[in-house]
C-alpha cells in the first residue's frame, strides 16, 4: 500500500510539481493550499508524511506546524519544511515547532525524494 504525503503550499505550480515527483515515486498525495486547508483535510487518516511552505495566507507553516504536533494522530508525523526561507532564525523557529528537514526553493525533484525516502519508513 502507497504511504500518503500532504503538501501545503499556496502555489499550485509548487503543489503540481511536488506532486508530480511524489507520484513518480510511489507515493499518494493530498493537496492543501494553507493550513487550515490542510487542518480540515487531515481526518483521522495515515498521513506518513507532510511537505509544507512556510509563507502561506490564512495560517502559515510555523503555526501549522505547532497545530499538527497538538493532533494526537499526527504530532509523530514528520514535516519537511519546503521554503524560500533560508535564514537560521526562521530555519531554528522551524525545528522549535517540530519540522524534521529545511529544504530550499528552488529544488531538485530528485532532491525532495531523497528527503522523503529518509523520513517514509517503508
Amino acid at each position: 500500500m502507497a504511504k500518503t504525503i500532504l503538501i501545503v503550499d499556496d502555489s499550485l505550480s509548487i503543489r503540481k510539481v511536488v506532486g508530480i515527483a511524489l507520484r513518480g515515486g510511489g507515493y499518494d498525495v493530498i493537496e492543501a493550499c494553507d493550513g487550515k486547508d490542510a487542518l480540515s483535510k487531515m481526518t483521522g487518516q495515515k498521513i506518513h508524511l507532510i511537505i509544507s511552505d512556510v509563507n502561506m495566507p490564512n495560517m502559515d507553516g510555523i503555526t501549522f506546524l505547532k497545530e499538527v504536533k497538538k493532533h494526537p494522530n499526527y504530532k509523530f508525523t514528520p514535516v519537511i519544511m519546503l521554503t524560500t526561507e533560508a535564514g537560521q532564525n526562521k530555519i531554528s523557529e522551524g525545528r522549535a515547532a517540530g519540522a524534521k528537514a529545511w529544504v530550499v526553493k528552488p529544488f531538485q525533484p530528485p532532491q525532495m525524494l531523497d528527503a522523503v525516502a529518509k523520513l517514509v519508513l517503508p
